[in-house]
């Protein structure tokens, strides 16, 4: 899998961060089981006080210009496990544990530089040609001397989607996310998306 990904927004500073983020994915599935691992590149421009699936933090070292960072983000590996559904009309059901690789710099702000450990279980349940999903899940994140006062954090994702023609669907989903950090809000995100199906070995969603 490849992806990209940009964002801008103050997250309650001075002034703006801008992130651009270009993960590479490998998966691999035996049926019940599955394995996954993110090795993404990071660019950061801000004062150092945003952090990636954290947000807003506030760094030991303080900064009032912004520098531009980029590099190797944090890596991602994850073990899944499918649940045998009871019965064909029963959800599918995921378990999913995520460990976070501290591959990333995070004297260049790029991450927090220790490991963090995530659950969460996924439903997912047909509903007409659609489909209704659903994630609960909690992180527990390392102590960081650079970035004092992360937490631990749960989080939770309701969504849907819908076929409109026979290769593109659209959806979207609400997402809430405890704070991360002492010093930032929780999040509450509603998202919509869409899914191209361009082969039977290829796929674009944005």
């Amino acid at each position: 899998t490849a992806g990209a990904y940009y964002a801008r927004g103050d997250y309650g500073a001075a002034l703006d961060t801008r992130i651009s983020y270009l993960p590479l994915g490998y998966e691999f599935d035996t049926g019940q089981w599955g394995f996954q691992v993110l090795l993404p590149h990071l660019r950061v421009t801000g004062l150092g006080n945003v952090l990636v699936n954290v947000g807003g933090v506030t760094r030991a070292v303080a900064s009032d210009e912004l520098t531009t960072s980029s590099g190797l983000g944090d890596s991602l590996v994850s073990l899944l496990y499918h649940l045998e559904p009871v019965s064909a009309s029963a959800p599918f059901v995921d378990f999913r544990l995520d460990i976070k690789i501290p591959t990333a710099d995070e004297r260049q702000a790029l991450g927090t530089g220790e490991v963090d450990y995530s659950a969460q279980v996924d439903l997912t349940q047909a509903w007409g040609a659609g489909a209704l999903f659903a994630s609960l899940g909690y992180t527990l994140r390392g102590e960081s001397a650079l970035y004092p006062g992360l937490k631990d954090s749960a989080f939770l994702q309701l969504g849907g989607s819908w076929p409109v023609s026979d290769s593109v669907s659209v959806g979207a989903y609400y997402d809430f996310r405890q704070p991360a950090s002492e010093f930032a809000p929780e999040i509450h995100e509603l998202v919509p998306f869409a899914s191209w199906q361009l082969s039977g070995s290829w796929t674009l969603s944005g």
